[in-house]
């Protein structure tokens, strides 16, 4: 399959290995922004292939894991407090709110529903017109303009029972978090490849003329994130600190601007809270005032207690890269996939996830 095989191919993926190798002479930080490129490289092994020089850590990229304690809570009070048909992808089912997570509401009689695109959940509210229906929307910049959409659709349908209960966050933002991070030890970047594909690579010229370190956009196979470390390696080898595309093949300068035009339309940017981190300043999308009939948040005010996160979850600095998952005392123990006490042990794309499923394939010698 094109666009897939070859970036699988091995003679590419040695040839970038013995790149990195003769390259690098010194030992180098670098952190993968997306949970998808962690799985990737876990997955595959790349991480043993590595020079001993080059460590990469991992990042806030996977949205289920930085939603906070307080929005999951407020969406399973509207399943259940408020009896409202609450729509989500799959992934945000078994991330522990305060209490219980939603699939622990669903066993205990909550209409929550595993939907694959927010229009379904329009379809959804069109025929239950006697039932609010929520669609808990949550991602990055990748989702975001199929989530406006929706909003859109409804209000042309003019569906009063529909709103979403918006978690947008966005990556520049929680880069520029990471970095003046007291304890960041980065040095250089591989940015998130499905982000860049619908806003473009603009924002992330002023990250590298701040920070003075490369940034380099990949894509998710191994023979993209091998290319995508070679050409960091180069850049901090030789002193360089510039953006480069490795992922050109689908992400341009200017993005999607029908997709970037609809998100406008819908969002609007303000501060965001990052489940693990903290609150990001200017870092995630809101409804706009225009459309806020569809917003959750302004249709059912709900006023929850704070909750504080499990003091034995050091999930906030797996996702600030200052921790790996297997340094967690609980990682395998008290933390698993079908018991987490965060979020990265749940999610598809998070990294506790990863390390867990296939560490004892690819990880061995990555111990403390």
């Amino acid at each position: 399959m094109k666009f897939l095989s070859e970036y699988r191919d091995p003679g590419l993926v040695q040839s970038y290995l013995e790149g990195i190798k003769a390259k690098v002479t010194r030992p180098w930080t670098i952190m993968e922004v997306c949970g998808g490129q962690t799985h990737s490289l876990v997955r595959n092994g790349l991480l043993n292939l590595l020079p001993k020089e080059v460590t990469m850590v991992h990042g806030p990229g996977c949205p289920v894991c930085v939603t906070p304690l307080s929005l999951i809570d407020k969406a399973i009070y509207l399943a259940t407090g408020k009896k409202v048909i609450l729509c989500s992808f799959g992934d945000m089912l078994r991330v522990p709110g305060s209490e219980k997570s939603l699939l622990q509401a669903k066993a205990e009689g909550a209409d929550v529903r595993i939907l694959y695109s927010p229009l379904e959940a329009v379809s959804l509210a069109e025929a239950n017109p006697g039932k609010q229906v929520v669609f808990f929307a949550v991602g990055f910049e990748t989702t975001a303009p199929a989530n406006a959409l929706s909003v859109i659709h409804a209000a042309r349908k003019q569906l009063d029972n529909y709103s979403i209960l918006a978690s947008h966050v966005l990556v520049p933002p929680a880069m520029r978090a990471v970095l003046s991070d007291e304890d960041n030890v980065i040095q250089g970047f591989l940015a998130a490849g499905h982000v860049c594909t619908i806003m473009g690579t603009r924002e992330y010229y002023p990250i590298v003329d701040t920070f003075q370190l490369p940034v380099v956009i990949t894509g998710f196979e191994p023979v993209d994130l091998l290319q995508g470390i070679f050409m960091t390696i180069k850049q901090l080898e030789s002193g360089e600190k510039k953006l480069e595309n490795q992922y050109s093949r689908m992400v341009k300068e200017e993005g999607n601007p029908e997709a970037i035009k609809v998100i406008q339309e819908v969002f609007e940017i303000k501060d965001r809270e990052w489940r693990g981190i903290g609150t990001i300043p200017g870092s995630g999308y809101e409804v706009r005032e225009e459309y806020a009939h569809f917003d959750a948040n302004r249709k059912f005010l709900v006023d929850l207690p704070g909750v504080e996160e499990s003091k034995e979850c050091i999930a906030g600095q797996v996702l600030k890269g200052i921790k790996k998952p297997h340094q967690c005392s609980q990682f395998g123990k008290k933390c698993t996939p079908a018991n987490p006490l965060g979020a990265p042990m749940v999610s598809s794309e998070g990294a506790c996830a990863a390390y867990y499923h296939f560490s004892n394939a690819n990880l061995e010698e990555e111990t403390v």
